[in-house]
C-alpha cells in the first residue's frame, strides 16, 4: 500500500496462470477475476489492470489469445476498472493474468491479519474448485459441472466487499493456491488467536466431494496439507475425504472475512440477498489456540 493523501492509498498486485479451463474465453475470465480479488480482499477499488501473457506463437492459434483477452477485459469492465496496456512474451507454455492497480482510503485497508477473539469467519464461496478442475483435465466432468465451476471461478468478489463498509470487518484474505486451511492459518500466523472451524458449515461443491472420494484430488492439496498439518488440531477426526477439500488449492476462491460476531448473520444474509447463496459463517476466532486452528 501506497499512501498518496489523507484520503488515497494505492494497491498494487499481480497474478497469472496456465489455463485451467478448455474454453479461452472462460479461461480469460478466471484469471481477471482471480487477479482482481487480492485487491477486493485489502478493502480496495480496482482502478486499473495490464495484461501479463505469455504465448506459444507458434503452437496456438492467435485467435485463442484474442478469446482470452476479450474474457480478461469483459472482467475488467464489470469491475469498473480500465485496462492501460500490457506485456507479452513468447513462450512454451500459454500464461495470462493482470497487473491490477487499486484505491483504498488509508484508514479502511484489511490485512489478512488482525481477527480478535468472538469474531466470526465467513467464507464467500464453495470449495473444491481444485479438485473438480483435476477432474476436467481427466474428461471426467459433465459439461453442466464445468459451467458451474467457471462461473464460480468467474465470480467477481467485488459483490461482498462492496458490503464492507457497514461492517465491523477486522481482517479478510482470499482463498486460492494454499486452500482454505492455509489461507485460515495466514489469519493466525503470529497472532495471539487461534481458529475454530464448522466442519459442518463448509460450503462445498458437491461434485468436489464425490471426486476426492474416488482420489480424484491434485498434488497441490498434498504439499498444502505437509506444510500446515503441524498447525490443525482434530485432523484424526474428520473425514478424510473432508480434509481433502479443505486443503484443496483454489483457483479464484472466495473471500475469508473475518467480522463481528454480532454482524456475522446480517452480513451473510446480505451477501445472499445480493445472490451470493454460498456464503457461509465457517469459523470463530478464539482465545487458548494460539496460531493453531482447531476442526
Amino acid at each position: 500500500m501506497l499512501k498518496l493523501t489523507d484520503d488515497i492509498a494505492l494497491i498494487q498486485t499481480v497474478d497469472f496462470f496456465t489455463p485451467v479451463v478448455d474454453d479461452p474465453y472462460s479461461f480469460g475470465q478466471i484469471a481477471a477475476a482471480n487477479a482482481l480479488s487480492d485487491v477486493y480482499a485489502m478493502g480496495g477499488v480496482p482502478i486499473t489492470a495490464m495484461n501479463i501473457i505469455a504465448f506459444p506463437v507458434s503452437k496456438m492459434d492467435i485467435s485463442v489469445l484474442q478469446e482470452v483477452l476479450r474474457g480478461g477485459l469483459d472482467k475488467i469492465k464489470e469491475a469498473g476498472a480500465l485496462l492501460v496496456g500490457g506485456h507479452s512474451v513468447e513462450d512454451d507454455e500459454f500464461k495470462y493474468g493482470l497487473s491490477v492497480t487499486g484505491k483504498v482510503h488509508p484508514k479502511k485497508v484489511l490485512a489478512n491479519r488482525g481477527g480478535r477473539p468472538g469474531d466470526m469467519l465467513v467464507l464467500t464461496k464453495p470449495l473444491g474448485t481444485g479438485i473438480v478442475n483435476t477432474a476436467i483435465k481427466g474428461n471426467l466432468a459433465g459439461e453442466g459441472l464445468i459451467k458451474k465451476v467457471i462461473e464460480i471461478m468467474a465470480g467477481l468478489n467485488k459483490y461482498p466487499a462492496e458490503e464492507f463498509d457497514d461492517f465491523k470487518i477486522s481482517a479478510c484474505t482470499d482463498v486460492t493456491g494454499f486452500g482454505l486451511i492455509g489461507h485460515a492459518c495466514e489469519m493466525i500466523d503470529d497472532m495471539a488467536v487461534g481458529l475454530r472451524l464448522f466442519r459442518d458449515s463448509m460450503p462445498f461443491i458437491p461434485e468436489a466431494i464425490e471426486f476426492a472420494q474416488m482420489g480424484i484430488v491434485p498434488a497441490g492439496a498434498l504439499r498444502n496439507r505437509k506444510y500446515r498439518e503441524g498447525q490443525v488440531e482434530g485432523m484424526d477426526s474428520i473425514d478424510p475425504v473432508i480434509l481433502d477439500i479443505l486443503f484443496d488449492p483454489q483457483t479464484s476462491g472466495g473471500l475469508l472475512v473475518a467480522i463481528d460476531k454480532n454482524q456475522a448473520g446480517d452480513f451473510v444474509a446480505r451477501l445472499r440477498s445480493k445472490g451470493i447463496q454460498d456464503a457461509a459463517i465457517i469459523g470463530e476466532f478464539i482465545e487458548g489456540f494460539k496460531g493453531k486452528i482447531v476442526l
